[in-house]
């Protein structure tokens, strides 16, 4: 199987051939995978190199021509790194683009901290307007990417992994996907966490969330959800199971059902600084996030 960014590299490729108003701008990271569209369109393949502000300004640039820029490289070098450029870039220009990320929270642990970006999505969500894309498999990801690069002039973010489901789900672009059903509480395993969680909850009454685009969040199923699992007007308990920064989504779940009584467990990356290496395994079996942890976790929770 072909990891994500090797889609990527692959569909957007593809996606140059079909639409003259596309181009990718990179900064040196993922050139290879596009060696050939930049022989067929050398105009629209734009590689900067080591320079992320650049990245972000070229981007911004091109979207004020009236292009659909996207641009690639690691999430610590695109959100991190030159977070004035997106705002100011993208935002206050009132103008959209694709980012388009890889290495997020854990995904290249040899890079050590430097090359780790848990907290990109918690900072979008400092900014107006970003829909927030976490597929959790190469399929998902090809169907987000096609759907971002043709999302008009809105901004996207899409949040590639190494780290990756075992089988793709039958998503649908801003919707959560209901996996399994229960009367115990909600899950919801956001994009690569899905088989952990559902590895972690066997057993358990709960119902089970898949949510691959985050932002917007989906308040409609979850209401509907919750509803269903505890009983109209009953107490309900949320947890969160997020690759990124513990507790990002807990501010928009608690909005969601701000007129009825819950609780919210968020559990992801902690906010220590990250210091050790290892593989992405024992990173998430470090962080609380390996299958043991999470039912230990999420069943006390429930209790």
């Amino acid at each position: 199987m072909d990891t994500m960014r090797e889609r990527f590299a692959s569909v957007v490729s593809r996606l140059l051939d079909d639409d003259p108003r596309l181009a990718v701008v990179l900064a040196e990271i993922g050139k290879d995978g596009f060696t050939d569209a930049a022989r067929a369109h050398p105009d629209r393949v734009i590689n900067v190199g080591i320079r992320e502000q650049l990245l972000v300004g070229v981007g911004g640039g091109l979207a004020l021509t009236g292009m659909r820029p996207i641009l690639h490289t690691f999430a610590s070098f695109l959100v991190e790194r030159p977070f004035e450029q997106v705002k100011l870039g993208f935002g206050h220009q009132g103008v959209g683009g694709v980012l388009v990320s890889a290495a997020g929270s854990y995904d290249w642990p040899a890079g050590g901290y430097t090359h780790m970006a848990p907290g990109d999505v918690a900072l979008l969500d400092t900014l107006d307007g970003w829909t927030v894309q976490v597929p959790g498999h190469p399929d998902e990801a090809e169907t987000l990417l096609r759907d971002a690069a043709e999302a008009g002039d809105d901004s996207v973010y899409v949040r590639l992994s190494a780290h990756s489901n075992s089988a793709p789900r039958d998503i649908a672009p801003g919707r959560f996907l209901t996996v399994r059903e229960g009367r115990g509480g909600v899950v919801i395993a956001v994009g690569p966490m899905l088989d952990s969680v559902l590895r972690a909850v066997e057993g358990l009454d709960v119902t089970v969330l898949y949510a691959t685009t985050v932002r917007p969040f989906d308040e409609r199923t979850l209401r509907a959800t919750a509803g269903a699992a505890a009983g109209a007007g009953a107490a309900v308990d949320v947890v969160l199971v997020e690759p990124y920064l513990a507790g990002t989504s807990t501010a928009v779940v608690n909005d969601a059902l701000a007129d009825r009584p819950h609780r919210v467990l968020g559990l992801g990356i902690a906010r220590r600084e990250l210091r050790r290496y290892g593989t992405i395994d024992e990173h998430l079996a470090g962080q609380g996030l390996d299958p043991a942890s999470l039912r230990e976790r999420i069943s006390g929770f429930l209790g």
